[in-house]
Order: structure tokens, then C-alpha cells, then sequence
């Protein structure tokens, strides 16, 4: 019996196809039929539709899921020590995860060589400058429906998280509406997963628009972009996960090493946090990490820690706004930074979901969703490293809250580093 091609499959198909079809299309000379018929009739909808099914489940996905991982994060007064920590390693990281990929990016370029600006539809403008001071102001809606109706996407996390934050507060009266949202939450999933079914005819549309138009240029920024993020994702890990490790626990770091290959296994496979969470807290068992630091720690990585997803996020913003030739200044940076950080307390450990979470970044620069579908192709290679950054962050992060609380056990670390190791 044939196994059913997977939506990985079809969208690498449709890549392929895309790239193919398009290349043959820049060879032939312009007419009604190739330029008004198929580039401006047919790839057009069907391109164009599938971005703006993207961009249409933007707010809603970020709104409910952001409610829904802050209200599941147990009485806010419990948290303790254990909670304040780990909510400042994971925003923290991210933070660090964000400014690095948006610094490599400025450097390496990735997008640089390759010009679609002439396939913007629309007119697309970065805003003035603002200062600091008031990107933190414009974090705060007067009108939340407001923001909700224009998709002012900080405004719209700032009032998610404080809805969820108050869920929590109030208890049981409020469990009510904890449902509702979480039920909501269930159906904006499986909107996500109905739009996605049309993943490979819209990545082949869209791809097949690029390089009927630039031609093999974008072969080459596509790749460049494909090596800077993992490039920042090496940097991440073997810099900021290791010294941040090194640093607090004052342990051999090969032990835990030679364990996570197990949840690697996971993440590879599935580019899933979700699905990473049981052999996360079987190894953290097996390195000696007590019960109260893990089960907390590991499930609130897989919501809100997405280190290698930012990172994903910040390559790509500028990547798309060089193949643009759209100029990002400081205040367009700080926003990426502060929109790419909080978006991660959303964005869920399921595949597929970072690029809805990607078009929230770019909407709020005002950077053009098209350029999603020239990445989508290579999305699926990226989201198995990425997941797997997002998950070592988890942890890493557990290692290190459970070594300051004194709930690991150094005796059981270190047989594991005799019996696995030497």
C-alpha cells in the first residue's frame, strides 16, 4: 500500500514545479496570453489568494492563542521564583535570537543581487521614525477593537496577553471564557490547517511569478538566505545556549548533549515542540531534574520559547525587505525585535504556524507578504533545525532554572556523564 504524499511533499513539489514553469515562462516573449492571461489572471489569484488567506488569519490565531498560553500559565501569584526565571531566560534568549539574526542579516545581506521591486502590489511605505519611547507608548491601545480591526499587532499582543494575564487572576468564575477562547483557539488551528492544504499551488504560483519575472537570480538569494539563518541558529546555540549553560550550571555540558539527540530525533521529524514534550521530560528525569522545575519549564518552552522561530523571523523580515529594496531604519528594527519577542509567548509548537507569525512581522513594518511564498519552499528544511533550537532552548532553560533552585540532582548528572560518556 503507497503512503499518501505529505503536505511537505506537495509544497517542495509545487516549488519545483514553480521553478520549472517559471524559468520556461521567462523564454517566451510577452503577450496576452503569458502576461495578462496566466501571470496577471491565474498566478495572480491563486498566488495572491493564498497570501491574503495568510494575512486574514493573522489576528485572530495571534489574539486567542496569545490568551490562551498566557491564561494556561496557572495562578500568576504561584509562579514564584521558578516562573520569573524562566519567563526571563525565554524572553531574554529570544530577545538575544532576534537581534543576532537581524545583525547577521544586515551584514551577510542574504537578500541583496535579486530585485522584485517592481512586484510589489501596491504601494508599500516604512512609517517615520519613532523613538523608542513611543514604540513602547504604541504598544498600549487606546482602542483595542480598534486594533484588532487594523491589525496594530503589538497593540493586539499587549491586550491578549493582559486579557489572558486577568483569566488567570479571576479563577474559576472566569473559566467560562478560558474555554471559549481555547475552543477558538482549536478552530483558528484548523483554519490554519485548511489554508495550508492550499500551500503548494499558491508556493507554486508565487514561485513561478518570481522566476518568470527575475529569472535564476533568486536561486542564489534563496540560498543565501537559507545559509544565514542557519548560520544564526549555529551561533545561537553553540554561543548563547552554551555559555548561558556553562555560566549558571558550572557543568559538562555532553552529557545533556548526548541525551537531546533523542529529542532532536523528535524535532526533526515532526518540526513539532508539542510533540517534543515527553521526551524532553524523560531526559530531564534522567539528568536528575526534580519534577516541580520540569513541569513547568518544559511545557511553557514549547508555548512560549522559540528562539530559533524569531530567528527565522528577523532573517527573513530582512531578506524580504533587501529583495524589495525597502530600507529598514532603527524604529522598523526595534518593532521587528519587540513583535518577534512577544509573538513567541503565540506562537504554536505545531509546523506551519511560523508563517502566519511571520507575516504578523512583516505586517508590522509594512513589509509585503509575497516574498512568504518565495521561502516557503525552503520553510520545511529551516523549521526542522529552528524546532530543534526552539527545543534545546526549552532544556537548557530547565538545566539551569533547576540548578539555581537547587532541584538537580549533580550526583545523578554526573553518573550520567561516567556511564554515557567516558
Amino acid at each position: 500500500m503507497k503512503k499518501k504524499p505529505t503536505l511537505t511533499s506537495k509544497i517542495l513539489l509545487g516549488l519545483l514545479l514553480g521553478f520549472i514553469v517559471g524559468l520556461v515562462l521567462k523564454q517566451l516573449p510577452g503577450g496576452y496570453i503569458k502576461d495578462t492571461l496566466i501571470l496577471g489572471g491565474i498566478f495572480k489569484v491563486v498566488g495572491s489568494g493564498f497570501t491574503s488567506a495568510i494575512k486574514m488569519m493573522v489576528v485572530p490565531l495571534v489574539f486567542v492563542s496569545l490568551i490562551c498560553g498566557s491564561a494556561s500559565m496557572g495562578d500568576v501569584k504561584k509562579l514564584g521564583r521558578i516562573g520569573g526565571k524562566t519567563m526571563l531566560f525565554y524572553l531574554s534568549t529570544t530577545a538575544l535570537a532576534i537581534v543576532l539574526s537581524l545583525v547577521l542579516g544586515s551584514l551577510l545581506k542574504p537578500g541583496m543581487g535579486l530585485d522584485m521591486s517592481s512586484m510589489v502590489s501596491g504601494e508599500v511605505s516604512i512609517g517615520e521614525s519613532k523613538s523608542i519611547v513611543e514604540i513602547i507608548l504604541s504598544i498600549i491601545p487606546s482602542n483595542p477593537i480598534q486594533a484588532l480591526a487594523n491589525g496594530d499587532m503589538l497593540q493586539v499582543i499587549f491586550f491578549a496577553l493582559l486579557i489572558g494575564i486577568a483569566i488567570n487572576v479571576v479563577g474559576e468564575k472566569a473559566e467560562p471564557i478560558k474555554i471559549l477562547f481555547e475552543s477558538g483557539n482549536e478552530i483558528c488551528m484548523k483554519m490554519v490547517n485548511i489554508i495550508m492544504l492550499f500551500a503548494p499551488y499558491g508556493v507554486f504560483a508565487l514561485v513561478a511569478d518570481t522566476f518568470a519575472t527575475v529569472g535564476t537570480d533568486a536561486i542564489f538569494a534563496l540560498l543565501k538566505y537559507v545559509a544565514v539563518v542557519l548560520f544564526a541558529l549555529l551561533i545561537h546555540v553553540s554561543i548563547v545556549y552554551g555559555g548561558l549553560f556553562k555560566l549558571f550550571t558550572k557543568q559538562k555540558i555532553k552529557p545533556f548533549l548526548k541525551k537531546f539527540t533523542q529529542v532532536a530525533a523528535v524535532t526533526f521529524s515532526t518540526a513539532s515542540s508539542n510533540a517534543s514534550v515527553p521526551v524532553s521530560l524523560e531526559i530531564m528525569e534522567e539528568l536528575g531534574v526534580g519534577k516541580s522545575t520540569r513541569s513547568f519549564t518544559i511545557p511553557m518552552g514549547a508555548t512560549i520559547n522559540m528562539d530559533g522561530t524569531a530567528i527565522m523571523q528577523g532573517v527573513a523580515a530582512l531578506f524580504i525587505a533587501q529583495i524589495y529594496g525597502i530600507d529598514l531604519g532603527m524604529s522598523e528594527m526595534m518593532t521587528i525585535v519587540l513583535t518577534a519577542t512577544l509573538a513567541s509567548i503565540g506562537t504554536a509548537g505545531v509546523p506551519g504556524v511560523g508563517m502566519i507569525m511571520l507575516s504578523m512581522v512583516l505586517q508590522s513594518v509594512g513589509l509585503p507578504l509575497e516574498g512568504i511564498g518565495l521561502i516557503m519552499g525552503v520553510e520545511r528544511i529551516i523549521d526542522m533545525f529552528r524546532t530543534t533550537v526552539n527545543v534545546m532552548g526549552d532544556n537548557v532553560c530547565t538545566l539551569v532554572v533547576a540548578n539555581s533552585e537547587k532541584d538537580l540532582d549533580l550526583n545523578l548528572y554526573n553518573k550520567n556523564t561516567e556511564s554515557k560518556i567516558a
